[in-house]
């Protein structure tokens, strides 16, 4: 990715900062943990380019919470997803949208913020890539975003389900599917 490209570009990190106390989270885990240290290796050459990192994150039914409390419930001992929420913590000049559902535009002010800041690439990285990615990338193809998306900075329940979305995003979405190295 050229430089000038990165002038107009936002790295997204969607559900990162994530208990991962549901169901399917110890298998969601699993796969998170090694995405969770390219993600971070990622948005540290992303942040140090100028390039805004936005947390897009679910609020897991804390209707009450901020994103603050959100981090401390997420690294606490209790939690199963502390190690990679301990991994991805915030720098002070991210942004964050806490989101309702699953997709990091509905009911958001995700659209606000990129105007503001005048993105027309999204990098998409995150959890998971089947359903909160997937749908973010799917809202963000119908408003016109061209997306990157490392495929080694996402993860699902299984193997099958991440290379499905990557390959729906590829095709359907005019995605360019690449490793995170390349992205420079």
């Amino acid at each position: 990715m050229a430089k000038a490209t990165l002038k107009n570009t936002a790295l997204l990190l969607i559900d990162v900062i994530n208990d991962m106390d549901f169901p399917e989270g110890e298998d969601l885990l699993a796969a998170a943990i090694p995405a969770a240290k390219r993600i971070a290796s990622l948005s540290r050459r992303m942040r140090a380019k100028g390039v805004p990192v936005i947390y897009v994150n679910d609020n897991f039914g804390h209707w009450q919470s901020d994103f603050n409390a959100q981090i401390q419930r997420c690294i606490g001992a209790d939690s199963p997803g502390r190690e990679v929420a301990g991994i991805l913590i915030p720098e002070p000049n991210d942004y964050f949208v806490l989101k309702p559902k699953h997709s990091g535009f509905y009911s958001t002010s995700l659209d606000v913020l990129l105007a503001y800041l005048g993105v027309d690439t999204l990098i998409l990285t995150g959890f998971a890539a089947d359903i909160c990615v997937l749908y973010t990338a799917n809202d963000a193809y119908m408003r016109d975003f061209s997306l990157v998306i490392p495929s080694d900075c996402i993860a699902s329940e299984t193997p099958e389900k991440t290379l499905a979305s990557l390959g729906h995003m590829r095709e359907r979405l005019k995605a360019r599917v690449c490793l995170s190295r390349s992205i420079r």
